[in-house]
């Protein structure tokens, strides 16, 4: 019984977000009303010296954005929540969409300014993929912005997902009052803080209160009362069902700066969103209150804590029950490990655990043992599925400055690579090596991290590579001739794979038509060998 409530009170979800539109900011008031931490710190308001909670690594700090996926922990209303706020910079997109392979619901946090933006569609479009349910909270509505009804209309369109407000703002702007709470039918005004809870001036449960029109003016409440009226007649009876089923996403209007809409948007989470969900393995589906325990690794993070250079695998737990120092199974490397130090987190914040139930995020310390998508189980042999890795887009050679600090650099580029922000090819003669990643910024934070944290210097060289391909094929005579016929543009991935780097779409193109036995992946979701 206890393992079903267990299981039952978890609620594991990813804050995602176009950069600017107050992810981490929501992240941080989110944990103020969960009680995990008294004072949010601003990442751009000089006055709190703080940074955000979210934001650990130092160039996150100094740039004032994030870059890592942060897992934060507590409890609200009986609840165990499990948060992953993400980089919303697109050029860490990557690491964002692995990570929504480890959450069973989402919050997309839209900026009432901006609208969608091409990163909220690009990210959208992986959780339809998935049928993640997806509630949106549309931010800083205490600023000038657009029409809330023409907002629903541009998600509706935009995101090819139908929309249901479930909250509502009561001005904008300078008008800003509050949100009335449409899910419970009821007023809360506070008292704006941003860096505490705000109190609670009053609550209203009747919308047609004269108490109302003293509040907010007469003018406010009659349109408000008005659009209540026309959301009823416009927009479906609010179905649970829909949404978990990833057909309809939940709107909550609110300002996060301000803690305005935040207490409605997380107790209506708390009570609508999934509990834990199984997932696909190559040997079926395994749910989540299957007895053995089983789970996959969604991330590595080298020196979370550069002072101990540690390094730790972020495991997402599918079923069983994961116990401290109790043997479990790699499946990759067919090896059974155990762990002493199995972590939960507060942003930078670990503390050992004694055991984890399904949806909670294990931190295991780890020596190089563990890959992203590694699968871990009590004997089983199973593997997870739909870990994506996609291929770079930007191309660059790494080129040592100190050679009395080539160990280190070796080593540096191999923990970051393993971390999953950027791949690693290898080509010969020279053991040269080029990095691949999908955003400029990327390339910014490696050499600042291998100089800071490994204490090697190093340049970036641009390449000029169009796509790098995985190659497969049943006609093995094939594929070694065409490796030995383009050997200047064949490398090796961090497996020993071969990989295609094709400078221009028209040489891939003759690549496919002259080499037809050949498949030309541009994802690493498939098989070659044993990974």
């Amino acid at each position: 019984m206890k393992f079903a409530t267990e299981i039952e009170k978890r609620r594991t979800f990813a804050i995602i977000s176009h950069p600017d539109a107050g992810k981490t900011t929501l992240t941080e008031k989110l944990l103020l009303f969960g009680g995990a931490i008294q004072t949010a710190g601003a990442v751009k308001n000089n006055k709190i010296k703080k940074t955000a909670t979210s934001d650990f690594m130092e160039i996150e700090k100094q740039r004032g954005i994030s870059v890592a996926t942060s897992v934060m922990a507590f409890e609200y209303n009986g609840k165990q929540v499990n948060i992953l706020d993400t980089p919303g910079h697109k050029d860490f997109a990557e690491d964002t969409y692995r990570t929504l392979t480890a959450v069973d619901s989402v919050i997309l946090v839209i900026d009432c300014a901006n609208g969608v933006e091409a990163q909220t569609e690009r990210l959208m479009e992986v959780c339809r993929m998935r049928k993640t349910p997806v509630i949106i909270f549309i931010n800083k509505m205490d600023r000038e912005g657009r029409d809330p009804f023409d907002l629903l209309d541009e998600l509706e369109s935009m995101l090819k997902i139908k929309v249901r407000p479930l909250s509502w703002p009561i001005g904008i702007g300078a008008t800003f009052k509050g949100v009335y709470n449409i899910f419970r039918k009821q007023l809360n005004l506070f008292a704006a803080s941003k860096t505490k809870i705000a109190q609670e001036i009053v609550s209203i449960n009747d919308i047609q209160s004269n108490e109302i029109d003293e509040l907010v003016g007469d003018e406010a409440a009659g349109l408000l009362r008005e659009e209540l009226h026309l959301i009823e007649g416009v927009y479906d009876e609010f179905d649970v069902k829909n949404y978990l089923s990833g057909d309809v996403a939940p709107v909550f209007f609110g300002s996060a700066v301000n803690n305005f809409g935040v207490k409605e948007l997380l107790e209506a989470f708390l009570e609508i969103s999934p509990s834990p969900r199984g997932r696909e393995t190559d040997a079926g589906f395994i749910e989540p209150q299957a007895d053995e325990f089983s789970g996959f690794v969604f991330k590595i993070h080298a020196n979370l804590d550069p002072k101990h250079r540690d390094r730790i695998a972020f495991l997402r737990v599918v079923s069983g029950r994961f116990e401290r120092n109790h043997f479990y199974h790699q499946v990759r490397l067919d090896k059974n490990f155990k762990f002493a130090n199995p972590t939960s987190f507060m942003a930078q914040d670990k503390s050992v655990i004694d055991e984890a139930y399904p949806g909670d995020v294990v931190g295991l310390y780890d020596t190089g043992n563990f890959k992203i998508g590694d699968t871990l189980t009590e004997q089983s042999n199973f593997s997870f599925k739909g870990i994506p890795s996609f291929s770079p887009e930007i191309f660059m050679e790494l080129e040592n400055r100190d050679p009395l600090k080539s160990k280190q650099l070796e080593k540096g580029i191999e923990q970051l690579t393993d971390e999953g922000v950027a791949q690693l090819f290898v080509q010969q003669p020279g053991n040269r090596k080029i990095v691949g990643t999908v955003g400029q910024l990327q390339f910014e934070v490696i050499k600042y991290r291998l100089e800071n944290e490994y204490g090697a210097t190093c340049e970036f060289t641009p390449k000029r590579f169009y796509k790098a391909c995985w190659m497969t094929s049943t006609n093995q005579q094939q594929l070694d001739q065409f490796i030995r016929a383009k050997t200047i543009y064949i490398a090796q991935d961090k497996d020993k794979n071969p990989v295609f780097l094709a400078e221009t779409p028209f040489l891939l193109q003759m690549a496919q038509q002259d080499y037809k036995d050949i498949t030309f992946h541009f994802t690493s979701d498939f098989k070659v060998g044993k990974n």
